[in-house]
C-alpha cells in the first residue's frame, strides 16, 4: 500500500509543512483542503461536545484528507490540552473504521525532533542527518519569511490605495515558496518580496487607529476559525498587530516566558499555561504603546485564556484601554462577530476623536 501522509491545516503554514514532509519522507502528501463549514461540521459530529474548537477543526481536517486517500496522519500540537489530542483523535478515527497509522510527534508537551527524524528515516531509509537538518532549516526559513512579511502586511494593508495589491503579492509569494527551494533561493525570495511590499502605494495617517490581537494560538493563526477578523479590521483602515506566529512558537516562546512574567509582575506571579501569560502581558504592552484597543480571541472552553480574561479586565481598567473578547466554537456566527466588531470600531473611533 502506498504511503499517503496528511496533517492538520493552519492558515498558510501548510506550505512549509508540505515542503518538509515531502522532502523528508519521499511519500505522497495530501494537503488538507482549506477549512470550510464542512470541515467543522465533520469534526464536531465525531468530537466530544465540550472539547475545544481546534480539536474539532483538526479532526475534520483528518477525515477530509483520509477520504482523499491519506493513510498516515501526523499530529504535533502541544502546550495545553492540545498535547493530548493525538491519543483521542486516533481512537475516534479508528472507531470510524479508518485504516490509518497515527503518528504523534509530541514528547513532554513539545515536538520531538528525534521522533520526526525516526519517522522520516523509516519511510525514507536513504535520508541522512545532514539532509534532514538541511530540509528542516529550509522549512524554518520559509516560516520566518512568511511571518516577517505577514507582519508588514498586517500593519499596512488597511492603508493601501489598491487593497488588492497586497493580496496579489502575497499570492505570488506563496506560489514561489511552493517551487524549488534552497537556502539561497529563500533569501532571494525574501528580499524580492520585501521590496514588492514596500513598493505598494499606501496612504497611512500618522495617527491611525491601532488594534492588537492576543489570545489562543490556533484561533489567531487560522483565519477561518476567527471569521477572518484581521481582514475585517484592515478594511476599516486599522493597523493590526499580532504576536502569535509559528516563528514565535518554535523559536521564541520557550525563552520568553520568564521575561514576560518579569514585565507583567504587577498582574502575574506564575505562568498561566499555553498562551494565557502572553495575553495578559502583551495587553499591558499594547496599552503602554498607545494602542486604541485590544481584541482577545479564543476557542470556547480554552482554560488558560479563561484564566487570563479577568486579569486582562484589570489591565483594561488600569490603562483605560478597551478590550473586546471573542470566543469561537463550531457555530459559524459571522453576523454576530460583524455586529460586535462594528460596535467596537465605533467606540474606539469615538475615543480617538476625544
Amino acid at each position: 500500500m502506498n504511503k499517503k501522509i496528511t496533517f492538520p491545516h493552519i492558515g498558510n503554514y501548510y506550505i512549509p509543512f508540505y515542503y518538509l514532509i515531502t522532502n523528508l519522507c519521499k511519500c505522497e502528501v495530501i494537503i488538507p483542503p482549506p477549512i470550510t463549514k464542512k470541515t467543522i461540521e465533520l469534526g464536531s459530529k465525531y468530537s466530544p461536545d465540550y472539547v475545544c474548537a481546534p480539536f474539532k477543526y483538526n479532526l475534520g481536517n483528518f477525515i477530509e484528507s483520509i477520504e482523499k486517500g491519506a493513510n498516515i496522519v501526523l499530529q504535533a500540537g502541544g502546550g495545553c490540552r492540545y498535547g493530548y489530542y493525538a491519543e483521542l483523535q486516533e481512537q475516534i478515527l479508528k472507531d470510524l473504521n479508518y485504516d490509518i497509522e497515527f503518528i504523534n510527534f509530541i514528547e513532554n508537551n513539545r515536538v520531538s525532533i528525534k521522533k520526526v527524524y525516526k519517522f522520516a528515516k523509516r519511510l525514507n531509509p536513504k535520508l541522512t542527518r545532514i539532509k534532514f537538518y538541511y530540509h528542516l532549516i529550509n522549512a524554518t526559513l520559509m516560516i520566518i519569511i512568511m511571518d516577517k512579511l505577514g507582519r508588514y502586511m498586517r500593519e499596512y494593508i488597511g492603508f493601501a490605495k489598491n487593497d488588492k495589491e497586497f493580496e496579489q503579492v502575497e499570492k505570488n509569494l506563496f506560489n514561489e515558496l511552493k517551487g524549488k527551494i534552497s537556502i539561497n533561493r529563500l533569501i532571494k525570495i525574501y528580499f524580492k518580496y520585501k521590496n514588492k511590499y514596500k513598493n505598494i502605494e499606501i496612504n497611512k495617517p500618522q495617527d491611525c487607529l491601532k488594534v492588537g490581537i492576543v489570545g489562543e494560538l490556533y484561533s489567531i493563526m487560522e483565519p477561518y476559525s476567527s471569521c477572518y477578523i484581521e481582514k475585517k479590521l484592515a478594511k476599516k483602515g486599522i493597523q493590526v498587530k499580532r504576536f502569535t506566529t509559528i516563528t514565535y512558537l518554535l523559536l521564541q516562546k520557550k525563552y520568553n516566558i520568564n521575561k514576560l512574567l518579569k514585565k507583567g509582575k504587577k498582574y502575574l506571579k506564575y505562568h498561566l499555561g499555553a498562551d494565557g501569560t502572553e495575553s495578559v502581558v502583551l495587553s499591558q504592552e499594547l496599552a503602554k504603546k498607545g494602542y486604541d484597543g485590544i481584541i482577545h480571541i479564543k476557542s470556547f472552553g480554552c482554560t488558560p485564556e479563561i484564566n487570563a480574561m479577568p486579569i486582562m479586565a484589570k489591565v483594561s481598567e488600569d490603562y483605560h484601554i478597551p478590550i473586546i473578547y471573542f470566543s469561537f466554537d463550531s457555530q459559524d456566527n459571522t453576523v454576530g462577530v460583524d455586529t460586535r466588531l462594528e460596535a467596537f470600531y465605533d467606540m474606539i473611533v469615538a475615543r480617538k476623536e476625544k
